[in-house]
């Protein structure tokens, strides 16, 4: 729905990005839509080479920054409601500070939607259950389109018109043995690298809110910061990975953790590690997308195996409004 939708508005938004470029991009969210923006930001950065910054919302409804130069940038606000009072404020500031304010919201009535000089709806529908996880694919779906049209890559262009049979596709993967395995776990990481480090965020957050479940989220490269440090025989580790310029960094990592005697599920081919499900032959820009997609079938199983209610995570609502 969202191809069909926005495909005159993201052409429009395209030509004029290419006759004027922004300076740089800002991105603006929170939760799964910033491991969204993530996402886009190294689509935009490696196929368009224009810097994304993330912007915390803070900075204008909080600590009052009246005074913000975003003159010649591109702000990219995301939300699934588009009704919280920070992501508001910050995105009246970009306007004031100069920027083209471009929105991708799910929630067309809202009154983010009324502050965007461009929308891009996310054709989610309505979400009942307090985790987001359609429109964060389509959040997804959103910059992969946004990059496809402002560079005019045919080959980007494929990619999004292979989304949704892809996410039909790895519906169908069965990642519930890997995540079985956590049903008494107290702590895991989640791992990946480059365009596939939203995905590690996505999963960390659904895992702690519909699981209770302690995981955080890594760059492959960062993890050998400090926090391998951890690692110990039987650590649980997902590791994510596509196949792309990052692939053999990120074996080389799993095989540390493999060699530490860590319990790692990974999607690249690994000695030593067991293999989670994923779709041959798919365009490395998607399989981030579809390895969630994979995962938001299995976690739901997992929370109940947990005694939990994976619609209704404790302590949280829907609509977040934070100032």
């Amino acid at each position: 729905l969202q191809l069909d939708r926005c495909r005159d508005t993201l052409a429009y938004l395209g030509a004029r990005l290419r006759r004027t470029p922004p300076r740089f991009v800002v991105t603006c969210a929170r939760g799964s839509s910033d491991h969204a923006a993530v996402y886009g930001k190294y689509l935009i950065e490696t196929t368009l080479g224009r810097a994304v910054a993330s912007m915390g919302p803070s900075v204008a409804s909080v600590y009052n920054t009246r005074s913000l130069d975003l003159r010649d940038s591109l702000f990219i606000a995301i939300s699934q409601s588009g009704q919280s009072p920070d992501l508001l404020r910050m995105t009246e500031a970009a306007r004031a500070g100069g920027a083209v304010v471009l929105g991708f919201i799910n929630d067309e009535s809202s009154p983010l939607s009324a502050l965007c000089d461009v929308r891009v709806p996310l054709s989610a529908g309505p979400e009942h259950s307090v985790a987001a996880t359609k429109s964060y694919l389509l959040s997804g779906l959103a910059f992969l389109q946004l990059v496809a049209y402002w560079s005019d890559s045919a080959e980007l262009h494929d990619a999004a018109r292979r989304l949704p049979d892809a996410l039909e596709a790895a519906s169908k993967l069965d990642w519930w043995p890997a995540l079985a395995s956590l049903k008494d776990a107290s702590s895991l990481y989640v791992v990946g690298r480059g365009s596939g480090l939203g995905a590690a965020l996505e999963m960390a957050l659904k895992l702690k809110e519909t699981c209770r479940l302690h995981a955080e989220a890594f760059s492959s490269a960062e993890v050998l910061h400090g926090p391998l440090g951890l690692v110990r025989p039987g650590f649980p580790v997902l590791a994510l990975g596509q196949e792309d310029n990052a692939a053999q960094g990120m074996r080389s990592v799993v095989q540390r953790m493999v060699e530490l005697g860590a319990t790692v599920h990974a999607t690249l081919p690994v000695p030593g590690a067991q293999p989670l499900p994923t779709l041959p032959n798919l365009p490395p820009v998607l399989a981030p997308l579809c390895q969630v997609q994979s995962f938001y079938f299995a976690v739901h199983q997992l929370a109940t195996a947990r005694g939990l209610d994976p619609d209704a995570p404790a302590h949280l609502r829907k609509v977040t409004e934070t100032v």
